[in-house]
């Protein structure tokens, strides 16, 4: 039997797997250059996890405070980041921002307005100025249905419900990817100059977690596996609301956008207990009292922020202090309130339902929970990871020649904690980096075949559990992985705890390569499960082996053993790689100093 009649085969000049702001913005980044464009997604197009981003996209247009530009942007992002930000992402994103931001408005994009009809932007933890360009809560959405409606005329040709289970390498460069399709499990090979990897994120692999079902660190382990590094895997962030009841919701994102918008958190006695934990570096930017935040988020360019937007992984820990210290909400959380804005608004209930209509709708719809008068129950959330793919800052290339990668999936933007609304932002600046630069590698690089002999192995190894039928139950495994991860890497760590989740991760790999799945190919989502299992193992030792090796509390990791900053760790970042003999491998780099005109930026803005 020929290659051909075992694989449904597709050529094309760059490939992007995953159809989210980045993936789209980087295909027509990519597709504009006149090469021949590919887009794989896991679900359907238009269900991309960057749906659910509601808040805004971060760009410095100073369109409600004119005292913010790129520089301030840039100086918030790294000290967001704690400094180990790759200098040269973070300037790209600042100063492109706004560019990017104006070229959705001229695609269609329809954004809130001040006044005077420019775009507006809110408030957001860690943001010095309302920098947040917004449509109501649903910024995401308008997001990806502005991209599908421009992109979807460039023509670039799209798979939906597919699954990439290997990148093809040659001579140790990208010539293609393998996969799947999820609904009737019909093998495919993509013959491509280069991949963009363009994947999300990783939450899955916990189990509280604001991500959708497609979050099992794919982009991340596959990669890995074709020789990339990942870098700064240990900080994963924990974002402070998410819904905590019914059961059957727990995790689901309550945006940051409820906080910006004058929400604020109380515990199960009433008190607003941010005020009691503010960090030295902050203390002369957050409000003394309520009336203060108030006016802030009302846009008095001359009060201080409420202590609700500091930086998520402080409010993740101190909502994290309230519940274990008994003074949390009946389900395991605390109260975000909002209604209480009725005392200063007479339309409260209007306003809030214009400015948070997905909240609103959420809430009642999911919980029962009318916000424009009762407080919401939420508690922290596996949100997004700061680490990934470490890219070249200028074109967005790993270490393996032609394979590219944007978004969530790369490190280096958001360094060891992302500020809220950097995420949007980032996707539509890095994804046309990444497409440009895709596009220029295949003008300059010719075609390398496609190894067969791999794509058999590879395809081997998928199929292994359908020999297993009484093999392990892929579900099983993965409840145990999330369990693990949840209660042993989660918001706090010690060392002793991430030695026996080590030990417990390589127990789930002995098991995975027992996992049986029954039936067949078609609608088998045992299979699937099966298959997304070694990612999420690979995405979980990184996480873990960096954690360990960082020894400090910086950003988004928090070590109860080590809680201090340290001198030395200030200095690099962590990289995962695989070694010759399959083992994982982490080691320290400097991390990319400065440019002085840089320098000078974060000394002028403190």
């Amino acid at each position: 039997m020929s290659f051909t009649d075992q694989y449904i085969v597709h050529e094309h000049d760059v490939l992007v797997i995953g159809a989210g702001g980045a993936g789209l913005r980087a295909a027509i980044e990519a597709s504009a250059a006149g090469v021949k464009v590919g887009v794989i997604c896991k679900s359907l197009l238009g269900k991309a996890h960057t749906v659910m981003a509601e808040g805004g996209m971060a760009a410095a247009m100073g369109n409600v405070d004119d005292r913010d530009n790129w520089e301030v942007h840039f100086a918030d992002t790294m000290r967001g980041g704690q400094y180990l930000n790759n200098p040269i992402m973070v300037e790209h994103h600042a100063k492109e921002s706004p560019a990017r931001v104006l070229e959705l408005e001229s695609w269609g994009a329809v954004f809130d307005r001040t006044k005077e009809g420019k775009i507006l932007q809110r408030n957001f933890g860690g943001h010095r100025y309302p920098r947040l360009a917004h449509v109501g809560d649903r910024t995401g959405l308008e997001l990806i249905r502005t991209l599908q409606d421009h992109g979807i005329h460039q023509g670039m040709e799209v798979f939906m419900e597919m699954t990439v289970v290997s990148l093809l390498t040659t001579g140790g460069r990208i010539s293609g990817v393998l996969g799947y399709d999820r609904e009737r499990g019909r093998m495919h090979v993509w013959k491509a100059k280069a991949v963009i990897l363009a994947t999300g994120g990783i939450g899955k692999s916990f189990r509280i977690t604001s991500n959708s079902w497609e979050g099992t660190g794919d982009g991340h382990a596959l990669a890995y596996e074709a020789g990339a590094e990942l870098m700064d895997m240990e900080f994963v962030q924990f974002h402070p609301t998410g819904m905590v009841w019914p059961p059957s919701v727990r995790g689901i994102l309550v945006t940051e956008g409820v906080r910006g918008e004058g929400g604020v958190l109380r515990n199960s006695e009433g008190k607003r207990f941010m005020f009691d934990d503010v960090p030295e570096a902050y203390r002369n930017q957050v409000a003394a009292d309520e009336e203060e935040g108030w006016r802030y988020v009302c846009g008095d360019k001359h009060a201080n922020r409420p202590p609700e937007l500091l930086t998520r992984d402080h409010v993740a820990r101190c909502i994290n202090r309230e519940i274990k210290a008994g003074r949390g909400s009946p389900h395991g959380g605390v109260y975000l309130d909002i209604g209480w804005i009725k005392e200063k608004l007479p339309n409260a209930a209007a306003h809030i339902q214009r400015k948070l209509p997905s909240m609103y709708h959420q809430f009642k719809q999911l919980a029962g929970v009318d916000i424009t008068s009762e407080a919401m129950e939420v508690g922290p959330t596996t949100h997004y990871v700061m680490g990934g793919v470490a890219v070249d800052g200028h074109t967005q290339m790993s270490c393996v020649p032609g394979l590219f990668a944007a978004g969530e999936v790369t490190a280096g933007l958001h360094g060891a904690n992302r500020l809220g609304g950097n995420s949007l932002s980032d996707l539509i600046v890095f994804g046309k980096l990444a497409g440009e630069h895709a596009a220029k590698f295949v003008k300059e690089h010719g075609a390398v075949e496609v190894d067969q002999a791999q794509v058999e192995a590879h395809t081997r190894a998928i199929m292994a559990p359908f020999d297993r039928p009484n093999g392990e139950n892929p579900y099983a495994i993965q409840q145990d992985l999330q369990n693990t991860m949840q209660d042993l890497v989660g918001i706090v760590r010690i060392q002793s705890e991430m030695e026996l989740a080590l030990n417990k991760i390589a127990e789930y790999k002995a098991r995975m390569k027992n996992v049986g799945v029954i039936g067949h190919r078609e609608y088998n989502p045992g299979w699937h499960t099966a298959i997304d299992l070694p990612c999420m193992l690979t995405v979980s030792e990184s996480i873990t082996r960096s954690a360990l090796d960082r020894k400090e509390s910086r950003g988004a990791q928090f070590r109860d053993d080590y809680p201090e900053k340290s001198a030395e760790c200030a200095t690099f970042n962590l990289v995962a790689k695989k070694a010759p003999d399959g083992s994982m491998q982490v080691t320290r780099r400097p991390v990319v100093q400065m440019r002085d005109d840089l320098k000078a930026v974060i000394e002028k803005m403190k």
